[in-house]
């Protein structure tokens, strides 16, 4: 089957390291993506079957990895090579349209009686993540044996397949698994209507974020923090009551909660200051400009997949921060899948203006290049289109 294919080397690995993670490199002759005829993924055991996918996302996730910033602490939870895309929309071979939930916990595993995460319904953080019938791997689309989004054929358990509603076009279903990780992470946060929220960025991640939290826990005052002009229009669209750029974020934060600014420009400081922050960017600047606006006691969500990054933990001392990770999602607290809420909302939600440009398998080098400075050039969801090798609905 045709498939774009991840092939770690540390060859690869130190070119575009030595790039600092240009597209041009990291997409180029020698780097560790490959686009080819590789063998079908097999079903590996009972309840697993084909999905042929017709859209497939480019994510951030898939990013950091193809440019060399994803965070070696994740290689021994992959298996390689593998067909990156975890955010799939696709076809049974009955021809029934599903989207793929992607967390390959103890169930997919065929693994009884399930560990502690996955019994509690968060198989995102499975402890049996390197064991059962398929090899390591988080997720379809960092296992070997599954493979992904970006190829012909990826196999999966039906406990991670949700039927699309006839209603809900490609481009729409395509976003349902970053929205499931928003809704989780917005649950997480739990926003009281009294609190002021900041979502930081607004990539796929972060507008996604903030149409959960308007819709599942509006708060008092929500604001977001957006670089690019098609970014603010479609924070304001998707719900947010104020958008500000990053660069007058500190003084527009001050007016919104009457706190009091202490600092420089570079390195300013709210004594106050918002009640939560969901910090969606994935870097350590983001990381370090929340726990420096958000208030003494209050809560901070990191949504965003960071790396290495380095972050000044004497505020989150100081202040006593709550600050926690949201990965995946599962079974929320009120007992219904992530998935099934993300389904919900999403009909009213226009996901579909949110993707494009969609490239075919062949143009895999322009299409990452393009996701790479998606912000810039006016996107937020760039993504494969393989409905010519999916065939009809």
């Amino acid at each position: 089957m045709l498939a774009v294919q991840f092939v770690r080397s540390l060859p690869g690995y130190a070119l575009v390291r030595a790039s600092r993670g240009h597209p041009a490199v990291a997409t180029g002759d020698l780097s560790m993506l490959h686009l080819g005829d590789v063998e079908e993924p097999q079903v590996p055991g009972p309840g697993w079957v084909r999905v042929r996918p017709r859209l497939s996302g480019i994510c951030g996730s898939d990013l950091s990895a193809i440019t060399g910033h994803a965070s070696r602490y994740l290689d021994l939870l992959t298996s390689y090579p593998f067909v990156p895309g975890h955010e799939v929309v696709g076809v049974l071979d009955d021809g029934t349209r599903v989207v793929v939930e992607p967390a390959l916990g103890c169930c997919a595993r065929g693994l009884s009686p399930a560990c502690r995460s996955c019994a509690e319904g968060r198989p995102g953080g499975c402890e049996r993540v390197t064991e059962g019938v398929v090899g390591p791997g988080l997720q379809i689309g960092y296992c070997a044996d599954t493979g992904g989004g970006w190829g012909e054929v990826l196999v999966a358990h039906e406990s991670q397949l949700h039927p699309v509603p006839a209603g809900l076009p490609d481009e729409a279903a395509v976003l349902i698994e970053p929205l499931a990780c928003c809704v989780h992470a917005v649950l997480q946060g739990r926003a009281s209507p009294d609190d002021v929220v900041v979502v930081q960025g607004a990539g796929t991640i972060g507008l996604l974020t903030v149409a959960a939290v308007r819709r599942l826990t509006p708060p008092r005052r929500l604001i977001c923090v957006a670089k690019h002009p098609v970014q603010r229009e479609h924070a304001v669209r998707l719900g947010a009551d104020q958008v500000v750029t990053p660069d007058r974020l500190f003084q527009r934060l001050r007016f919104a909660t009457g706190a009091r600014r202490l600092g420089n420009p570079d390195r300013p400081l709210l004594l106050g200051g918002v009640d939560l922050a969901f910090e969606c960017t994935g870097s350590g600047r983001g990381l370090d400009d929340a726990v420096r606006f958000t208030r003494a006691g209050g809560r901070i969500v990191c949504v965003g997949m960071p790396g290495r990054e380095e972050v000044d933990w004497a505020p989150i001392w100081q202040r006593e921060l709550n600050v926690t990770g949201s990965y995946a999602y599962g079974t929320e607290r009120d007992g219904r899948r992530t998935f099934e809420l993300a389904l919900e909302i999403a009909p009213e939600l226009g996901l579909e203006r949110l993707t494009g440009p969609l490239f075919p398998l062949g143009e895999y080098r322009r299409a990452v290049a393009y996701a790479h400075s998606a912000g810039r050039l006016g996107a937020v969801k760039v993504a494969f289109d393989l409905r010519s090798l999916a065939g009809p609905d």
